[in-house]
């Protein structure tokens, strides 16, 4: 990705931080600090694919005693996994390269795929596809039709995407689909940097035909889409055949009515499927046996994939039953050649929004991430090992179907900062493996926590705690939570978002951790703010006793004294 999904900056820092702030900083070194390139990477949450690898690439040639082997493949069997009671002792791998497998022996072992193919070797459950309604009673939860709330709403007041109507077909009855998956594209207008969209080794033009229509009618999945009729859409295809471009509400044009293109230095684009479109970049339903099924399927899909991808852009450009000005607008773009130049400027990894979600010690749902009723916050979990916050969010799961307002299942409901407990990536029986990127989770929950600064935090938590029980030499269950949050924030880490208090002030950590125990119920601290009567209230019933000499000054000092005492 080009560009990070994260919905409250601070919410997730650590490793993450480090990450963005180094980002940051190769532009400054590059460009200088009021160039348009720092101006555009957005204080490092926008890069260039390239510079997002260079500064990987630079974190881990700094620590030392880390080596990465590419081209390395894990298949998901029996014999490829060797078992002692509860630990796992050793796998075989397979070296994509030269054909042969190895034995590797480890004592405790990371999964971070998206597909969580060695944890299902070890035992752990897992769920795949999407659960009903009834189960947890989560917004979005089973098959469901939602319109799109885009960025234009014909003057009207917006409205708030979880108050737009279900559509018809909408059961919210659990299934086995799995939320699409594309690949996240690089693309620019310079004309000395750009590679023209290939015509793909497999083309079949009737996959993309909707699109002609599409393009002169102004359909697209906005909510405002319901105030309009047949007789709306048919002028407009008028308005559009005379060499003007669409005025329906919501419709996009030229490429960004197939991709959804976010600024990335140097005249880049990071392109992503278009949500207000009946057909993207995503490549719905074909998916669905991505979690289990092998590696050979799988790369199978990634180059069918490929060709879809390649084709709708082919046809876009090309097409002649697509308007001239509409081709144009397309051709315009193309791939940035500078960016993944061993592979025709085209991404290398297919972008797995969702696999197995395990079982875990912890089942994260839609519960975890919003307030209840009468609350400021989501739940706080007391073991927690990071913030986050993203909409719980979930492409679409089947291809266009007559009739329908969307893609069945293409949602986003509104989430609110909150605290993810290490139980989501520790598994209840295998006692030296953690999983930090196929979390255990329903399909709502997960659809938050799938986020890459979460991903990343989450693997900064499973790297310190297998640290931490090698150190100790116990297993990942017997973790003291508290020696694994003073070294996660030691490490920057954020485990209870605050809006006035963030890592570097001097009280981070003591706040964070009287905010888990829930001293601190609001966003905010108010540090300079007297201590109130509502605060001397809560403070005693979670103490337990008067406070005594409590200083009420301030509320810093009022915490500081709390937190020393504990």
């Amino acid at each position: 990705l080009g560009a990070t999904d994260i919905s409250t900056r601070g919410a997730t820092t650590g490793m993450f931080t480090e990450f963005t702030s180094r980002v940051r900083a190769r532009y400054v070194a590059e460009y200088g600090e009021d160039s348009q390139q720092v101006a555009d990477c957005s204080d490092g949450y926008h890069f260039e694919p390239h510079v997002a690898e260079g500064v990987f690439r630079d974190m881990l040639s700094e620590t030392p005693g880390v080596v990465v082997k590419t081209f390395r493949q894990f298949d998901c069997a029996a014999e490829n996994i060797r078992m002692e009671g509860n630990r796992i002792r050793t796998i075989r791998v397979l070296n994509r390269k030269t054909g042969s497998r190895y034995t590797v022996r480890g004592r405790m072992f990371i999964d971070a795929t998206y597909e969580g193919d060695l944890a299902a070797a070890a035992g752990v459950p897992y769920r795949i596809g999407r659960e009903g309604f009834s189960e947890f009673n989560e917004p979005g939860a089973g098959k469901i039709y939602k319109y799109w709330e885009g960025a234009e709403d014909s003057g009207s007041t917006k409205r708030n995407r979880e108050m737009l109507p279900f559509g018809e077909g909408t059961t919210l009855e659990a299934d086995d689909a799995v939320q699409a998956f594309n690949f996240r594209l690089c693309l620019t207008d310079r004309q000395n940097n750009m590679i023209p969209f290939p015509k793909p080794e497999n083309y079949d033009r009737s996959e993309f035909v909707s699109l002609i229509d599409d393009v002169l009618s102004g359909r697209n999945t906005n909510f405002t889409m319901a105030a309009l009729t047949e007789d709306d859409l048919a002028a407009n295809r008028i308005r559009v055949a005379s060499g003007e471009v669409s005025s329906i509400p919501g419709d996009r044009w030229g490429i960004r009515k197939i991709t959804n293109m976010v600024p990335v230095p140097n005249g880049k684009q990071d392109a992503n499927n278009q949500h207000l479109a009946f057909i993207s970049t995503d490549l719905p339903e074909e998916n669905r046996p991505w979690p289990e099924a092998s590696w050979e399927w799988r790369d199978a899909f990634a180059k069918r994939l490929k060709d879809y991808t390649l084709g709708l852009l082919w046809f876009a450009s090309t097409d002649e039953e697509l308007p001239a000005h509409f081709r144009a607008a397309v051709s315009q773009w193309g791939f940035a050649a500078d960016e993944y130049p061993d592979n025709g400027g085209f991404p290398r990894q297919v972008y797995v929004r969702e696999g197995r979600r395990l079982e875990n010690s912890w089942f994260f749902t839609a519960r975890d991430a919003m307030p209840e009723p009468g609350a400021v916050r989501p739940p706080v979990h007391g073991n927690s090992i990071t913030a986050s916050h993203y909409a719980m969010d979930s492409h679409g799961v089947r291809k266009r179907e007559p009739g329908r307002i969307h893609l069945d299942g293409f949602i986003s409901f509104p989430s609110k900062p909150y605290t993810v407990p290490f139980g989501v990536i520790l598994p209840k029986d295998v006692s030296n493996l953690l999983t930090p990127v196929p979390v255990s989770g329903s399909h709502i929950g997960f659809s938050t926590l799938r986020m890459e600064p979460c991903w990343m935090a989450l693997g900064q938590a499973a790297g310190t705690a297998v640290s931490l029980a090698l150190d100790n030499g116990c297993s990942v269950q017997e973790l003291d939570m508290r020696q694994l949050q003073d070294r996660l924030l030691d490490g920057g880490a954020t485990l209870f978002y605050m809006k006035d208090i963030k890592v570097g002030d001097p009280d981070f950590k003591a706040f964070t951790l009287l905010g888990l125990e829930g001293y601190i119920p609001g966003w905010e601290v108010r540090p300079d703010d007297a201590v109130s009567p509502e605060d001397i209230a809560l403070w005693a019933s979670l103490a337990g006793d008067a406070l005594t000499g409590m200083p009420l000054s301030s509320r810093r000092e009022a915490l500081r004294w709390l937190f020393q005492r504990k």
